[in-house]
């Protein structure tokens, strides 16, 4: 990872990154492309950011190094080497075209709290949808509202999210970690499986949702989101499960497979 600061903003260089990859393929939902195609702007919990640019030079506008440093280099998952993941991958031939195709996606490292909070928005709905049922619970409270605040809300309060059965989900999952219950923490040790029971403990939060948690909220990597459009790739490419070069990266390999699958047309 290269950086340097410029006035208030910070240049990365980092030739691993293509923002729309990363930022517009359903594994975060506070990112919205900028009017002139430029980049994008978004949210990590309460922190704002625009970010720009291509081709291996990037723009974080009004970003301190501090901000940098303790927040978006964590988050974009600088400190990961995925030139060497994608030469990992490319022992494999469908992997190796998924990462030509797809090289500049990353995984990003969100909040455990954030995460879970957007895929038990998710179920059964369109990114859209979730995008909007997000900004609404934002707008409501002024900041990206905790656990607890959440496990005070019934079904009736939070109407104005429009988000139908899910506000009984949401809730529940409020309640549980304010309560200690399901400890997001305790996710992040726990082994794979068992952190994935966990998860599921809590209402509308089956196998997928928690894999998307614990991949996309708490960096598990050997987590494996598996939708219509995974589950298509291993019928017809790997009926007999991933190849051994993607081990405990199972969850970064499906992100370059989910993007050639869905937009390849192969």
């Amino acid at each position: 990872m290269r950086y340097e600061s410029s006035g208030k903003d910070i240049i990365l260089y980092e030739n691993d990154l293509n923002l729309s990859q990363t930022l517009d393929c359903g594994q975060a939902f506070r990112w919205e492309p900028n009017e002139d195609g430029s980049g994008y702007t978004g949210w990590y919990l309460d922190r704002y950011l625009e970010i720009t640019g291509e081709n291996g030079v990037f723009r974080l506008k009004n970003t301190s190094e501090s901000d940098f440093l303790g927040v978006w280099r964590d988050y974009f998952d600088l400190d990961t080497d995925y030139s060497e993941l994608k030469r990992l991958y490319s022992c494999d031939p469908m992997l190796k075209r998924a990462c030509e195709f797809s090289g500049g996606m990353r995984l990003l490292r969100q909040d455990g709290w954030e995460a879970l909070c957007s895929y038990v928005f998710s179920s059964n709905n369109t990114i859209h949808n979730i995008k909007m049922i997000i900004k609404r619970l934002y707008e409501h409270y002024g900041h990206f509202p905790s656990p607890a605040e959440l496990a005070g809300e019934s079904e009736e309060s939070l109407s104005y999210l429009r988000c139908g059965f899910r506000a009984k989900y949401i809730i529940d999952a409020a309640k549980k970690v304010a309560e200690g219950e399901v400890s997001l923490e305790r996710l992040r040790e726990l082994p794979y499986e068992s952190a994935r029971a966990e998860l599921m403990r809590i209402k509308g939060v089956g196998p997928k949702v928690s894999d998307c948690v614990l991949l996309y909220g708490l960096c598990r990597r050997e987590a494996f989101p598996v939708d219509v459009w995974i589950k298509r790739a291993m019928s017809r490419f790997y009926p007999d499960g991933l190849p051994e070069c993607t081990k405990g990266t199972e969850g970064i390999a499906q992100l370059y497979l989910f993007n050639y699958i869905r937009r390849s047309g192969e």
